[in-house]
């Protein structure tokens, strides 16, 4: 007899799953709990440190190993009995909102390890000794750390696959169904989460170019589009090197800094972009220009392209 496609699928599941939870042990019970312990001796990395590189992986293993992967097993040795998977990743699927915050730091747990090696020989050495392992398989730390971030795709690719090789009379469609909406959210929620940290990340580092002005540092802002620019003067008919930075709300029309200590620019006009009008100025001794007025004042700007200017005005 052939065995029937989703049946298939649900084993491969089933084998990733062991393979996945073995890599998690790696992770938590060998190089977290190996540094883990140098690290209380004072001679290698601070513990902060392990643990900011390890972030929730211990939670995240400890799911795998003592819930999801025994259930998945116990529902494979009665397939014949009992063919259905859908209800057992509708009880997985909220767990995966811990994978966030693992997800998130991820970017930091690798530069982490990177800075650390470098700083101290200890650390880098345990860390070699380790990946010499027969277990680790000629991977390194980073390489295993990646898997996690992996897995929620994996979980999307192989649940599609087995909802889309289910007749339609089984008793799992409904069940596997929901279960694909599910972990489909869980996707989107952990992406979204990642893109809302950068993009607070983003607005963070150009904040302190602006030097942590008070009413300009706000979480809900977008920046928008920054760029160098000139500002024309009519009264000398000369132009002058400027800095914008256009946010969703207002304008700041800067001055780069010549000294550099702390900020990079100096915030000299804020401009709201409610009721701001904008058009393209036809002056063939500066070419490229165009024209900002708003509430505060006007400004008379040139770009370095047209192609520069069509952007700003866009």
């Amino acid at each position: 007899m052939q065995e029937p496609e989703e049946k298939k699928i649900a084993l491969e599941l089933l084998e990733t799953e062991q393979a996945y939870v073995n890599r998690l042990h790696l992770l938590d019970q060998v190089f977290y709990t190996e540094l883990m312990k140098e690290a209380k001796t004072g001679k290698t990395v601070p513990e902060e440190v392990v643990k900011m590189i390890f972030s929730n992986i211990s939670s995240i293993y400890q799911f795998h190993a003592e819930f999801f992967l025994p259930e998945l097993r116990k529902r494979m040795e009665d397939w014949n009995r009992n063919p259905r998977i859908g209800d057992v990743i509708q009880k997985l699927a909220p767990f995966l909102k811990m994978y966030g915050e693992y997800v998130k730091n991820f970017d930091k747990a690798v530069e982490l390890i990177t800075a650390w090696s470098e700083k101290s020989p200890p650390f880098q050495e345990l860390i070699a000794d380790i990946q010499k392992r027969k277990v680790c398989a000629n991977l390194t730390l980073q390489h295993h750390m990646l898997e996690p971030v992996q897995r929620i795709p994996r979980y999307e690719l192989l649940l599609k696959d087995y909802v889309r090789k289910l007749p339609p009379q089984s008793p799992d469609r409904g069940d596997a169904e929901k279960a694909l909406e599910m972990i489909f959210m869980v996707a989107k929620h952990s992406n979204a989460a990642i893109a809302e940290m950068e993009r607070l990340q983003n607005l963070w580092v150009v904040y302190q170019r602006l030097g942590l002005e008070d009413d300009i540092v706000d979480p809900s802002n977008e920046l928008i589009k920054e760029g160098p620019i000139q500002k024309i003067s009519t009264r000398n008919n000369s132009t002058s090197e400027k800095y914008l930075f256009l946010f969703n709300n207002m304008l700041l029309y800067c001055v780069p800094k010549v000294i550099q200590v702390g900020a990079e620019f100096q915030v000299h006009l804020r401009m709201d972009v409610e009721g701001m009008k904008v058009r393209e100025l036809k002056d063939t001794e500066f070419p490229h220009t165009f024209l900002v007025s708003g509430k505060q004042r006007t400004l008379e700007l040139q770009a370095r392209s047209g192609d520069e200017m069509n952007a700003w005005i866009k």
